[in-house]
């Protein structure tokens, strides 16, 4: 133990004056450091730091820093709600998507979780949180009369569609930001015009990107594409 952790340690039978370390708060406090920091400033030791806590005292909470890593994200995820009773199953699905937008977009350097941590882990062995969302939206669309197949197809649709936009839309696409022609703003007059004509005659389209009504477009084009309930149902 260091000389910081050994200071704000308690004496063996008194309490801590922080008061009872949960995994609740534990993960409320890693959530703060990666949305300050990032995700690569985030470890134990630092994170006991942050809380005032001997590191060992974690290790109640969270086996090693996947496991954080996953609560950070369950945390984040809790913020999504699903109203698996809307009888408006595609308004829902527009409401779930904004929402999930909204989110991350709070919580940007938490994205790369959201993505790539349930790659990581058996989906029986995620945390049970990370879950909810999918357990939510099938109930929404298996009410609605569609096959229970089909609605996980929905959902890994959407969610894939989900995670793409956020990563694009987090991405930095402006060159120069004070340049006022859209070609030399995103740095596409470095391309050929024989070789890239149609990527460099969107230049002002590109330009023009807003996420939210990117969003709508991507919802359109995707929730036209999906089957009815009829459908899947025969």
């Amino acid at each position: 133990m260091d000389a910081t952790s050994a200071d704000s340690a308690p004496r063996d039978g008194e309490p801590h004056p922080g008061g009872k370390l949960t995994r609740e708060r534990m993960l409320a406090c890693a959530l703060e450091m990666v949305d300050r920091e990032g995700i690569d400033k985030l470890s134990m030791r630092g994170l006991a730091r942050a809380l005032g806590r001997d590191p060992m005292s974690l290790y109640r909470h969270a086996a090693n820093k996947a496991d954080l890593l996953d609560g950070v994200a369950e945390t984040v995820l809790a913020e999504l709600t699903v109203d698996p009773n809307d009888t408006d199953w595609v308004a829902q699905l527009r409401a779930v998507a904004r929402q999930f937008r909204r989110i991350a977009l709070s919580h940007p350097h938490v994205v790369p979780l959201l993505v790539t941590r349930p790659l990581a882990t058996p989906l029986a062995l995620r945390p049970r949180g990370t879950l909810r969302p999918l357990e939510d939206i099938l109930a929404l669309l298996t009410q609605a009369g569609f096959s229970g197949a089909d609605a996980l197809h929905i959902y890994r649709a959407l969610f894939g569609f989900l995670h793409g936009h956020i990563l694009n839309e987090l991405q930095e696409i402006v060159e120069n930001p004070e340049e006022t022609d859209d070609l030399l703003r995103l740095g596409l007059h470095r391309l050929p015009i024989h070789e890239f004509p149609n990527l460099r005659g969107l230049a002002s389209v590109l330009a023009s990107y807003d996420g939210a009504s990117e969003l709508e477009r991507g919802l359109d084009i995707l929730l036209a594409g999906l089957p009815t309930a009829t459908t899947s149902a025969t």
